[in-house]
């Protein structure tokens, strides 16, 4: 025990004390978040170049509404009412005839306007729109190199369904009231449920659910403990490769048993990943309270959350020290890495439809598959569905016994193939370490 916590300490000083720890620390959540903080910056660096669109018309009885509508809004709205710039787009309409005889043509004619930046996009307005006969004649298109993501698009259908909309309410001869009454829209808050405080015993009402805490807390909970393995478990394979092709490996073994120098390795890089998780989790917390959103923390999960990394390191960290104890160099690491790590990367493709349905068939089956068990049973414990206790548990249990298994056959293949060199890490070798030596 004494040997192990030796190497323990060679590797956990050997990690902390570099100064790309230290950058590590800074710029991994940095990376990480790159596109949340994109995201915000778009968000308040607003496109403010005015947009040109041509709408051809074949209903004949939208182009007056429209000019007034546009008018207004570059009025009004497109200046900011404090400092007076301007904060959006103004929008530059023009009206062109239809051509029936070639209206293939036309849409060419005006698509070739949008590529060469002539015009952002143009419309089209069916001639059914406001007495449908079918789907044919009835429709409102918007044509742009980049139409789903442009909003544009949506105000115009608005103020078009509007018009339409009031056309529709004026041949009934409704008062304006009426008509208000008529066309109010109500939307559904989504609410937590009421509560009882543990301290106090006293109800508390539902409060206004956050989509995007009930998104982003998960998301965060399963980056960070992705980010850990990969800064301690990952690099095993390459830092057990180098010290076996340098013969550092062969010196350790004259003084440890190869259980002990893997496991050394092991411990070593759980030491590193916890002082990374307290330092984030503590900043976290930190930086909650100074902000006012502290109960967006999962407290009750966050017990879960270390036992889960440290198990998942753990099996992680296992097999990668043993397949670089069967590489013989860099290309031989190369190739195995990749798919090492898929066990730590497919369950970050199903992240999304697990945090939708978190007691669904999918998820629930994943989280109890023992590779995929830590990742996806905290992406599920840290969402606001409450989960029954039963499967977290029975959860920890298959990972428990399967990182058992992982460093039993980790441990065989280490002790058999870190003095052998020249034999390729192929599946039949691995085979042949891991069950008869």
């Amino acid at each position: 025990m004494n040997k192990i916590m030796t190497l323990f300490k060679r590797e956990y000083r050997a990690a902390v004390r570099t100064k790309s720890f230290i950058f590590g620390l800074i710029l991994v959540p940095i990376l990480m978040g790159g596109g949340f903080l994109a995201m915000i910056i778009m968000e308040t660096e607003q496109d403010t170049q005015d947009k040109k669109i041509v709408i051809v018309d074949h209903s004949g009885m939208m182009e007056d509404v429209i000019r007034q509508v546009v008018d207004q809004r570059n009025q009004n709205e497109i200046f900011d009412s404090e400092t007076g710039e301007k904060s959006m787009p103004a929008y530059l309409v023009e009206f062109i005839d239809p051509d029936p005889s070639d209206r293939l043509g036309q849409q060419l004619e005006l698509s070739n306007r949008v590529k060469s930046s002539d015009l952002h996009a143009f419309i089209e307005i069916g001639p059914e729109v406001y007495r449908p006969q079918g789907d044919s004649g009835a429709y409102i298109r918007y044509y742009s190199e980049h139409a789903f993501m442009d909003n544009i698009r949506y105000w115009f259908g608005n103020v078009i369904n509007e018009h339409l909309r009031k056309l529709r309410v004026s041949e009934l001869n409704l008062e304006q009231e009426e008509v208000n009454a008529l066309f109010r829209w109500i939307n559904i808050e989504g609410m937590g449920l009421v509560s009882v405080d543990r301290k106090t015993g006293e109800q508390q009402e539902a409060e206004a659910a956050n989509e995007l805490q009930s998104f982003l807390v998960p998301y965060i909970i399963v980056l960070l403990m992705f980010m850990l393995v990969m800064m301690s478990s990952i690099p095993l394979l390459s830092v057990v490769m180098e010290e076996k092709s340098e013969k550092i490996a062969e010196v350790l073994l004259g003084s440890v048993t190869p259980f002990q120098f893997m496991t050394g390795k092991v411990l070593g890089g759980i030491g590193v990943s916890l002082t990374t998780a307290v330092i984030y989790v503590s900043a976290g917390i930190f930086t909650a309270r100074l902000t006012g959103v502290e109960s967006a923390i999962p407290y009750e999960i966050l017990p879960w959350f270390f036992v889960y990394t440290i198990l998942f390191i753990i099996m992680v960290g296992s097999g990668m020290a043993a397949l670089g104890a069967t590489c013989n160099d860099n290309k031989d690491a190369q190739s195995l890495q990749f798919p090492a790590m898929l066990p730590v990367i497919i369950p970050l493709f199903v992240i999304v439809p697990v945090i939708q349905n978190p007691t669904g068939s999918l998820a629930t089956t994943l989280s109890l598959i023992p590779p995929f068990t830590p990742t996806i049973m905290m992406t599920r414990l840290a969402t606001p569905v409450t989960i029954p206790l039963w499967q977290p548990l029975v959860g920890l249990a298959g990972v428990v016994l399967f990182t058992m298994l992982t460093v039993w056959i980790g441990a065989r293949i280490f002790r058999t193939a870190i003095l052998i060199q020249g034999q390729k890490p192929t599946l039949s070798n691995l085979f042949r370490y891991a069950f008869r030596g």
